[in-house]
């Protein structure tokens, strides 16, 4: 999937929608607080609203050139649109909701039998969409995409009414369209562990402005500025991979290092997570020898200190990038530059793994 955005300009009550972008998937994160224009954003490629000025184009169609004239409709986008409030038809069937997606005429991507494999919906055919769960409501409006025979899926805050463990039963589902149907998604969110399990592609966006774009490590990683860190709330998040499970402990590799974090409820064939460490959870030494009772200690070079206000941001390189947060006092104390020799300590309970679905 390609999706170029340029030019986009959608005046709104309170700010204008204003961006330039390239996306190219297989799965793109919208994350950003409440109001900053992401189901808007939906809603232009899906064709839902008229920009100001926009050029959108979906891998080699162009969808919306107002420099031109051109608008191809929704029904003509091959694009599918699962808005936050399902729009599901009451009085209808899950069969006939989920068939309502059908276009007559457009080539089929999807037989209904392997949608119905992939979502688990086969036993619910018959039910009235008032006898189902959140979850399985959500299925629906899924397969009901999906049968649209999509180019793309837009999914708009999928999982936010569900909760925590039907939230991971979805999330799967998701995984398995992603994978095995290689549909592309644009999916907006607020939950950054969503973002971390689904998506390769990250844009964060605020009051309608693109404040960072890229790999989703890479942005969690290295946030461009206070307001992009504040949503993240991680410093470091790096891909790892599980080597054993043992005593309620995970030994997890991340990049040269090895660390050992406590267990967490993931699948049984699970391998590979990210792991994700708040700066202010890192202590730093001077010294290998320093008493201490974390369970990880990591040997690093200072490869950068930024001093931010009251506090103190160190980059080291550990084996794997890694961010520590210090107050003035303690930068001062320890006279840090660039290529010190410290050592990173990080109590297992300070780790946390998100399995990468």
């Amino acid at each position: 999937m390609k999706l170029i955005l340029k030019n986009v300009r959608l005046p709104l009550a309170e700010f204008t929608l204003e961006l330039d972008l390239d996306l190219h998937g297989p799965v793109t994160s919208l994350l950003g607080p409440s109001g900053a224009a992401k189901t808007s954003l939906l809603e232009l490629v899906a064709g839902l609203r008229q920009p100001a000025s926009a050029f959108i184009q979906l891998d080699q169609q162009v969808l919306t050139d107002t420099a031109s004239g051109k608008f191809v409709p929704p029904r003509d986008r091959s694009i599918g649109y699962v808005p936050q409030d399902l729009a599901l038809f009451p009085h209808l069937s899950v069969r006939q909701n989920l068939l309502y997606g059908r276009s007559p005429g457009r080539p089929e991507m999807f037989p209904l039998n392997r949608v119905l494999e992939i979502l688990e919906l086969g036993s619910l055919l018959a039910r009235s969409i008032k006898e189902l769960s959140g979850g399985e409501k959500q299925r629906v409006a899924l397969g009901r995409a999906l049968l649209a025979s999509p180019r793309l899926l837009l999914l708009d805050e999928p999982l936010a009414s569900l909760d925590p463990p039907l939230r991971l039963r979805v999330l799967r589902y998701l995984t398995r369209i992603r994978d095995e149907l290689r549909v592309p998604m644009l999916y907006v969110t607020h939950d950054r562990n969503e973002t971390l399990a689904l998506a390769e592609e990250l844009v964060v966006l605020v009051r309608g402005r693109v404040v960072q774009h890229g790999q989703v490590h890479d942005v969690f990683s290295r946030p461009a500025s206070v307001t992009v860190a504040g949503l993240l709330t991680i410093e470091t998040v790096q891909p790892g991979r599980i080597l054993k499970a043992e005593h309620g402990l995970l030994t997890v590799s991340v990049g040269s290092a090895t660390l050992v974090a406590l267990a967490q409820d993931f699948s049984p064939n699970a391998d590979h997570v990210f792991v994700c460490i708040r700066a202010e959870d890192v202590l730093l030494c001077k010294g290998a020898d320093m008493p201490s009772s974390a369970r990880n200690r990591l040997t690093g070079t200072v490869q950068a200190v930024t001093k931010q206000g009251a506090q103190w941001r160190v980059d080291l390189d550990c084996g794997f990038p890694l961010s520590a947060l210090l107050t003035r006092q303690a930068g001062e104390e320890l006279s840090l530059k660039t290529g010190d020799a410290l050592v990173a300590q990080v109590k297992a309970p300070h780790i946390h793994l998100i399995e990468r679905l």
